[in-house]
């Protein structure tokens, strides 16, 4: 019993000695509002983390009811800003399951192959939108949309002027 205990104690040791792991995130953070965008009651935050290397994690946490069910919501990062009738598409985000209401990706390069930089980000006239399903009638119902980087700062949400994005990149 006491070679027990004493092997118990000894990993714990180890355990509490381990070097600390390292930072992922280098601090800066910005968040985004995603607005009710149809009559599914969904409202959400974006929000974007700088990763150690100058890469971007985008967080999508929405607000409403979640379901047992395997759905996941299509998300999209847009050129333009809500109101930009088929805006090209400028990354596809990680759809966000209907069970959990959150998703998380890491930001690689734009369909028009450029990266952006955290500073980028804040300057980008973009938005993001999350659609009911990839295709059919539903893909054109947004359950919540948001204008992110220099777009979210110039406007005011108006879910009457939202359009419909469309698929192309």
């Amino acid at each position: 019993m006491k070679k027990l205990l004493l092997s118990i104690m000894i990993i714990g040791l180890g355990f509490a000695c381990s070097d600390p792991e390292p930072d992922t995130y280098t601090g800066k953070v910005a968040e985004y509002e995603l607005y009710k965008s149809s009559d599914f009651d969904f409202n959400g935050t974006l929000t974007v983390k700088e990763l150690v290397g100058g890469k971007l994690e985008l967080s999508i946490i929405l607000d409403g009811a979640n379901s047992d069910s395997n759905v996941s919501y299509p998300a999209h990062l847009h050129f333009g800003n809500y109101q930009l009738q088929d805006a090209p598409i400028a990354f596809v985000l990680n759809s966000v399951p209907a069970n959990s209401l959150q998703s998380v990706t890491v930001l690689e390069q734009l369909s028009d192959g450029s990266r952006l930089s955290f500073e980028d980000f804040a300057l980008f006239d973009g938005h993001v939108k999350i659609h009911l399903a990839n295709d059919g009638p539903d893909y054109e119902v947004i359950l919540v949309a948001g204008d992110i980087g220099l777009a979210a700062e110039q406007s005011v949400f108006d879910p009457s002027k939202m359009a419909v994005c469309g698929k192309d990149f």
